[in-house]
């Protein structure tokens, strides 16, 4: 609501001067450093620059422009160049409160998508390894994006591009072949065969012709020999069935689960045509593209014809535009891939592709385990599905000292232990590293989702008392600053929704969770909530009521369950 009223001032007054002075001129309207001077400010400084009339003539004008709006404004206070104005406070607090509670989970849905379709890349786990801690970020992070956006109004597709192909694969089977007991890997799959992917590299370091038989492995599975690709099949369909496991837990569902593989028969096209466009070259028996001076050149094709990651990203990009006529690609990958990305666009624009801008590269930091990246070929894994576990062990835990006769401990066990392990990931910029500590994410204080659970659960608890009606409220009480700090941190929540979309930012989001939550637990700690006199009671429960709305919808689009109680 704040931020309707300054973008519907600023809106007017660039009118008013293109109608009265044929003058487009930006205005800016802020919060002032000291709040004291007034809820918003609008500096005039550009506007006498402009216009070269003095400054009182200045501000009188865009003053009597304020005066004829329809704004819930207490007055207007001129100082020197600057308009400062005060809301009135209980009736831009009305205005936020109808507005929520009459549009419930709906509150804060934006129209900056419609029309639009956006494609994400995410997630996307190699087939064969353990899906570990390290493919939290991508997962959720890209599941957040996706509900964020759709919130907007963006039409959405979610790919799983399923890491199962490539040279792993090679190196998968000729650990097999060498030391693989089909009967002993089906007693646990994914464990056994990491640890034959592991061994390959160790065996490796000693006896580097390993790497060879891996290649000649993997081009016997591109040239279909029948034994390579039942064996690859196989080792598909087990890994899937842990992913799905953990996705199932998380709550993450996709569109599409084509990987890699499903791009085989449709590379050929693709490099066909870079050769018939003449950007196709052989350097050492390999095929490449020459991207300019600023990067390296893209490898196309191996010199023994294997294909490259680039080559199948380059089909599966063009696969996508014609399928879902995307008006945006969102690739939810590490900081490491920058280059690859890069490369993609250029390969695209060179091509003579109009649509290589709307690749976007969605990049995030490392997940750290004490300070170290995991790695799944040196065996340092923190498997996922075990973390997870653990989190809801704690959490259960946690529950039965503060709640023992609770009903469904199990069921919330498992929502407050993902929530702690999601919200932990999602609380840092994505940009950045991130210290994944299972502990500290668990507790049911600071700066975790479990906090953000146990306030909606608080407030839960208080709407049981009596019933309520915005009709009957004390307007008077939302003057107090304990109360309109609230009603503020309300009102930003749809521009904070449409920041996190257009930043692809779900920490946006989830540090104004934070500060919602903090907000009203400090009202909870000065005003007694269920009090006798009706009116200010209605006013305490209104209020209540809205936080708890924007949190769990805050808390749904970070993929996060709320509940009722814990």
């Amino acid at each position: 609501m704040i931020d309707q009223i300054k973008q519907q001032i600023k809106n007017e007054l660039q009118k008013y001067y293109l109608v009265n002075y044929n003058t487009e001129i930006s205005i800016v309207v802020e919060e002032p450093k000291d709040a004291k001077l007034g809820d918003i400010s609008i500096p005039m400084f550009s506007v006498v620059k402009i216009l070269r009339k003095p400054m009182p003539e200045i501000v009188n004008e865009a003053i009597e422009v304020i005066q004829k709006l329809d704004l819930p404004l207490e007055k207007l206070n001129p100082v020197g160049a600057f308009i400062n104005i005060f809301f009135s406070k209980s009736l831009l607090a009305m205005e936020v409160l109808k507005d929520i509670l009459s549009k419930s989970q709906n509150y804060g849905n934006s129209s900056i998508g419609e029309g639009k379709r956006i494609t994400l890349d995410y997630s996307s786990p190699n087939i064969a390894k353990t899906f570990s801690i390290g493919h939290l970020r991508s997962t959720m992070i890209g599941n957040s994006i996706k509900l964020i956006l759709q919130k907007c109004g963006f039409q959405t597709y979610s790919i799983n591009y399923l890491g199962d192909w490539g040279t792993q694969f090679g190196k998968m089977i000729v650990a097999y072949q060498k030391w693989g007991n089909k009967e002993e890997i089906m007693k646990d799959p994914i464990n056994r065969l990491t640890e034959l992917y592991v061994r390959f590299h160790k065996e490796a370091e000693e006896n580097p012709k390993l790497e060879e038989e891996a290649r000649e492995a993997f081009l016997k599975m591109e040239q279909k020999d029948p034994k390579y690709l039942e064996l690859w099949q196989w080792i598909r369909e087990e890994s899937l069935k842990e992913s799905q496991q953990i996705y199932d837990l998380l709550g993450v569902t996709f569109d599409s689960y084509k990987g890699e593989a499903f791009y085989n028969d449709k590379m050929d096209s693709v490099v066909e045509e870079l050769k018939i466009k003449g950007l196709l070259k052989e350097d050492q028996g390999a095929q490449i593209v020459d991207l300019g001076e600023d990067m390296p050149p893209a490898l196309i094709k191996r010199s023994d014809g294997g294909s490259l990651y680039i080559t199948r990203d380059l089909a599966a990009v063009f696969y996508r535009k014609k399928e879902y006529h995307f008006d945006k690609i969102l690739y939810v990958v590490g900081n490491e891939q920058k280059l690859h990305f890069q490369q993609l666009k250029k390969l695209i624009e060179k091509m003579g592709y109009d649509f290589a801008d709307q690749i976007e590269h969605i990049n995030f930091g490392l997940y750290l385990t004490n300070g170290k990246k995991v790695a799944t070929r040196k065996g340092n894994v923190t498997k996922l599905y075990d973390v997870l576990q653990t989190a809801i062990r704690l959490a259960k835990e946690l529950i039965e000292t503060k709640n023992p006769k609770l009903e469904n401990k199990e069921e919330i066990a498992k929502a407050v232990g993902i929530a702690a392990i999601v919200f932990g990931d999602l609380k840092n910029y994505r940009g950045l590293d991130a210290e994944f500590n299972l502990e500290q994410s668990v507790k049911f204080e600071g700066q975790t989702g479990p906090y953000l659970q146990y306030t909606g659960v608080r407030i839960a608890s208080i709407l049981k008392e009596k019933p309520y009606t915005i009709a009957q409220c004390e307007k008077k009480q939302f003057e107090l600053p304990h109360y309109f700090d609230i009603i503020k941190l309300l009102s930003a929540f749809p521009s904070t929704i449409e920041k996190a979309a257009t930043e692809y930012a779900p920490s946006v989001l989830a540090k104004y969770l934070l500060s919602l939550a903090q907000c009203f637990n400090k009202f909870y700690s000065l005003e007694k909530i269920n009090v006798e006199d009706e009116a200010i009671r209605n006013s305490n429960f209104c209020l209540s009521k809205a936080v708890r709305i924007v949190l769990n919808e805050g808390l749904r689009l970070l993929g996060i369950s709320y509940l009722n109680e814990m």
